[in-house]
């Protein structure tokens, strides 16, 4: 079982904007539902829970074009204006949002500035998707030296057998990995 100091930890909820979770629709219903419950007990538990999500302004000005998804994204008109955040998780007035304009939650942001101002060392986090924001922020907050856990049940990929691997070996190595019923009974 893992412990979870109140103190010095946070929740990251990832890229849980309707955008993004329409894309993996099938899957993301299950993960929503947990994750709303590990929303609900972190707030009880007293964990500062932040949201991250994608966004950019009118124009895309972060995006280059030697970004191989600049057309894409550009062309979609998609992640302008305020996010709007799944209702199972959504935040409440007070929770940080960090918006990013690349994969992972750190890269050009000011989170890590949010964690260090609140003294934290451990994140707890899930997303989508596996293969991106997970992957991304697992990789940089390990060099960053902050203590991880995955919560693989809570966290969606397109591809279920990326995503098993990516739990199972990749993520394993830099993080704990856990499900939602662990984490839950850790927040008591």
């Amino acid at each position: 079982m893992i412990a979870i100091d109140s103190k010095h930890t946070a929740l990251l909820v990832m890229d849980f904007q309707a955008e993004i979770v329409s894309q993996v629709a099938d899957k993301a219903a299950p993960a929503l539902e947990r994750g709303a419950g590990v929303v609900a007990a972190a707030r009880k538990a007293g964990l500062p829970i932040i949201y991250v999500v994608v966004g950019f302004r009118p124009g895309y000005p972060e995006l280059s074009p030697r970004n191989p998804n600049y057309e894409r994204i550009t062309q979609s008109g998609r992640f302008l204006g305020s996010p709007d955040i799944a209702a199972a998780v959504a935040p409440l007035p007070g929770d940080p949002i960090v918006v990013k304009h690349r994969v992972s939650a750190f890269s050009g942001t000011d989170l890590e500035t949010l964690l260090r101002a609140r003294g934290i060392d451990t994140l707890v986090l899930f997303g989508i998707a596996t293969s991106g924001v997970v992957l991304s922020t697992v990789r940089h907050g390990a060099d960053a030296d902050y203590r991880l856990v995955v919560i693989k049940d809570c966290c969606v990929d397109g591809d279920d057998e990326v995503h098993r691997v990516l739990t199972e070996k990749v993520l394993a190595r830099q993080a704990t990995v856990v499900g939602a019923a662990e984490v839950l009974a850790a927040l008591g």
